[in-house]
């Protein structure tokens, strides 16, 4: 198969992507809730907060690793928050351009390899890019009259390597759970399974 024919996008691979976005809209909503409720557990240092924030970016990686096609990021991480959006999340339709902004900074690490490399390090990577763009439309956009020193820089700090983590290294680990059931067979994923 040429280089791209590996980048056209199949049925199956639009559904999986779909499927992934719908599952983590409904979770998305559900962490909306948590996160609002968070709120006073962490006034003692509201920047820490961000440790939570992993959860929001696993569906852009974890799509990448699996769909391995151009825009995997993009589209699940963006369509999940479309479906947190319309399950009545309380950001409002400014979700929907946070998730872009999201599955953005996942979706430039795998770019910036090509499209070639789905280890575990490009997958934190992307996890902690992904998170950084986040974080950064955060601190300019929900949190703009607050101090870069005391909160904003730690915020990001935090939230970067939550999502490192949680999105990163998680998605990981349910690819390689997915990928031992044998549902994935239809993809690299699932016939690389100790590389990922």
């Amino acid at each position: 198969m040429n280089r791209t024919d590996s980048n056209r996008w199949r049925t199956v691979d639009i559904v999986v992507a779909s499927v992934i976005a719908v599952a983590f809209g409904v979770v998305f909503q559900l962490w909306n809730i948590l996160w609002k409720g968070s709120d006073g557990p962490f006034a003692f240092f509201a920047p820490l907060q961000s440790v939570m924030y992993g959860v929001w970016l696993i569906p852009a990686v974890l799509s990448a690793l699996i769909v391995r096609k151009p825009g995997a990021a993009l589209l699940t991480e963006t369509v999940a928050s479309t479906v947190s959006v319309l399950l009545g999340s309380p950001y409002g339709a400014m979700a929907i351009l946070q998730g872009a902004v999201q599955g953005l900074g996942v979706e430039a690490v795998f770019a910036a390899t090509r499209y070639r490399l789905y280890r575990p390090l490009t997958a934190a990577l992307a996890g902690a890019c992904g998170g950084l763009f986040a974080t950064l439309f955060d601190a300019l956009y929900w949190y703009p009259g607050t101090s870069w020193t005391t909160f904003r820089l730690p915020y990001i700090a935090f939230g970067v390597l939550s999502c490192l983590l949680v999105a990163g290294l998680g998605a990981v680990a349910l690819t390689r759970a997915l990928a031992n059931t044998g549902v994935l067979d239809r993809f690299p994923a699932g016939r690389d399974r100790a590389l990922v």
